[in-house]
């Protein structure tokens, strides 16, 4: 699709369809009517023609939040660059006037090895979709090396979060063939690391590296494949080592799928490297901006988790009620495979810490048929962690979802083949992602492999078993309803707490929950990585890890603190805690082994300090309800202080804390 096509799309519409009527209403000047002709003509998935013209005729009337979003929209419904470019003019115009509610701020610094101008602004406008507003340093031309080495340079002054390193694969110091390929790769990989470990030191910032996209140019040809020291080879296995050293200390985009997505060709022009030293091709941006932004989300704790399934004819062909186990189409036959394809692939997601939920209009007992009965069934019972089947409306059953695993609705993607539910979904919950999944099955995996807010910065070991621990808060909401008090409630739960300070091994888990926990979030100070090793490093600074076990499941670490010891005051700095124990207690006990070592270190007062956020007022009383004062209390900040000396120290009967697991009979 060329600009033009975009630009001028009145050539197009067809004269008495709703699009051709808001067009001729716009000519006129009348503006509100071509509004409503244009929505009524807006069908998913989006007319990037349709998104320009209503982001232009909310622009004239100056409607600030509906122009953002427009303009917005565009970054799903299209890759043209010339469009992206003028959305992000429609979008900065309005975003300034408050018409752009932001989630997240970043300092993000793109250096580079190539011209990155025009990636810029896109890099920015596909950030802003995800909710994320980029402050944005651009180092000059090729100078990559220069600032990261040099601590007196613009990119440390400029204190970023995040610094992308922009970099191509003519930047590589690989031979066209080595006699020593090992030891080549092995300088490479090195130089690069070293970069990353002085951007951590200094900046205490996290890197996100773009990887080396391979050339279609290659002198050898097929025959490089063969040669372990040709540089096609070796641009590879730096690829690859990069990755292994990167661990969780470091992302990284993958520009080598991406330019396989894309086309080698498409991804590079040599025009616009001989004319602007522009290593992307200009019809790729959108593409790289796209990806990159995710991963910064990924890293600000901004991804989705949670996919809601329908069942007939999304996750089998066929409705299970009126054709029986035998006639849904699963496993056999062309629609059979795609379904089966599309069901593995969900299950990787699930493996990688995706919750897995269904929300169908069936009968609950034809809906578990196929979970329990079809050899074909790639998705098991185990596999969800909530299974809803009734005729009550999707956008009631998917607020009990997220009501029932106690997450935000922001947390959740809506996967129905139905479009009608899908604009049902849209419509009522629009917090919720719907996937537009196409017509054919067979398309199914494709779409949801290439929606990106499931990306996510690191691999833990809680992520994989989050199914477990999502199941078990379903059924401690069961178990809660039938309780006679609470405190039976949670003497029954049998709870016990492992809180240790951070450790190297922990390090990963802890970022993450500090990116992404909003609810039960004190401060919502993100430190990321490097910043934690700092805190372990300094003796200044108590830091506590928890972990919740109960009699259904071991949660993982679901708590952080962190404190910094200023004379006989202990401040916290970070508290929080994942919203999978919210109301179990985990506070007190969190605050109990900060009495003792607030008493270690000869502190006698607390303090707690609580910042408000659009997410976080179920945390506004947490200090007053365990008998903190208040000290100093603003609009912006409250402190909070507890005299340690005349109140004792804070405890919970609660829930045990214990130096190693034990049964739940109490037996070690």
């Amino acid at each position: 699709m060329t600009s033009s096509d975009i630009v001028s799309p009145q050539q197009s519409a067809s004269p008495n369809t709703p699009e051709a009527r808001g067009d001729a209403y716009r000519k006129q000047g009348r503006i509100e009517q071509a509004i409503r002709s244009y929505l009524e003509a807006v069908t998913f998935p989006l007319s990037p023609a349709l998104c320009l013209k209503l982001a232009r005729c909310y622009d004239k009337l100056e409607h600030h939040s509906d122009a953002c979003k427009w303009a917005l929209s565009l970054v799903e419904a299209g890759d043209d660059y010339t469009t992206w470019l003028t959305a992000w003019t429609l979008f900065q115009r309005h975003a300034d006037q408050g018409g752009w509610p932001k989630l997240r701020s970043a300092k993000v610094a793109m250096v580079s090895s190539y011209t990155t101008t025009q990636l810029c602004p896109l890099l920015q406008l596909a950030a802003a979709r995800l909710g994320i507003h980029i402050d944005l340093y651009e180092s000059h031309y090729g100078q990559y090396q220069q600032d990261i080495i040099d601590p007196g340079s613009r990119l440390y002054a400029f204190a970023p979060n995040i610094v992308i390193l922009a970099v191509h694969e003519g930047d590589l110091r690989l031979p066209e063939y080595s006699s020593t390929p090992e030891q080549d790769i092995r300088t490479e990989v090195d130089r690069w690391t070293a970069l990353w470990k002085l951007v951590a030191e200094r900046a205490q910032a996290r890197v996100i590296q773009h990887n080396f996209a391979l050339p279609c140019e290659v002198p050898a040809g097929h025959l490089a494949t063969r040669l372990p020291g040709s540089r096609y080879m070796m641009t590879q296995a730096v690829n690859m080592r990069l990755g292994e050293a990167a661990g969780h200390a470091v992302s990284l985009v993958d520009c080598e799928r991406l330019s396989a997505l894309i086309g080698k060709r498409q991804w590079c022009d040599p025009r616009y490297w001989n004319l602007s030293k522009q290593a992307v091709a200009l019809e790729a941006l959108p593409l790289l901006a796209r990806h990159t932004a995710a991963v910064i989300a990924a890293d600000l704790g901004l991804s989705r988790k949670c996919l809601v399934l329908d069942l007939d004819n999304t996750l089998w062909g066929g409705v299970i009620a009126e054709e029986g186990l035998a006639g849904i189409k699963l496993g056999q036959g062309p629609d059979g495979e795609a379904f089966l394809a599309f069901q593995e692939f969900i299950l990787k997601l699930k493996r990688k810490g995706v919750i897995l939920t269904v929300c169908s209009k069936n009968n609950y007992a034809d809906a578990i048929q196929p979970f329990e009965k079809h050899p074909e069934m790639r998705l098991t019972l185990q596999d969800i962690a909530l299974f809803i089947a009734n005729w009550e409306s999707k956008p009631d059953n998917i607020r009990r979802i997220a009501d029932t695993l106690q997450i935000g609705l922001d947390s959740l993607v809506f996967v129905d083949d139905n479009p009608v539910e899908r604009d049902i979904v849209r419509t009522f919950l629009p917090e919720v992602d719907v996937l537009p999944l196409p017509e054919d099955p067979a398309y199914y995996t494709r779409a949801l492999s290439q929606y990106l807010s499931l990306e996510t910065a690191s691999l833990t070991a809680e992520d994989t078993e989050r199914a477990d621990q999502y199941r078990a808060r379903a059924q401690i909401k069961e178990l809660e309803a039938a309780a006679g008090s609470i405190e039976d409630f949670y003497h029954s739960l049998r709870m016990q707490a492992l809180v240790t300070p951070f450790d190297e091994a922990q390090l990963p888990r802890i970022a993450q929950l500090i990116g992404k926990t909003n609810q039960f979030n004190l401060t919502t100070r993100r430190h990321g990585m490097p910043q934690l090793t700092a805190f372990i490093r300094s003796s200044d600074y108590v830091h506590l890890a928890l972990r919740l076990r109960d009699r259904y499941t071991d949660h993982g670490l679901v708590s952080v603190m962190i404190a910094r010891c200023e004379g006989e005051l202990l401040d916290i700095d970070t508290w929080l805690m994942s919203c999978r124990v919210i109301g179990r207690t985990v506070e007190a006990t969190m605050l109990e082994h900060l009495c003792r070592h607030a008493a270690q270190l000869g502190c006698t007062v607390l303090q707690g300090t609580y910042i408000p956020t659009q997410k976080n007022a179920m945390a506004a009383e947490v200090y007053a309800k365990h008998g903190f004062e208040p000290f100093n209390q603003v609009k912006e900040q409250h402190l909070w202080r507890y005299d340690l000396k005349a109140r004792g120290p804070i405890a919970n009967p609660f829930v045990k804390s214990v130096a190693a697991w034990e049964s739940v009979d109490g037996t070690s």
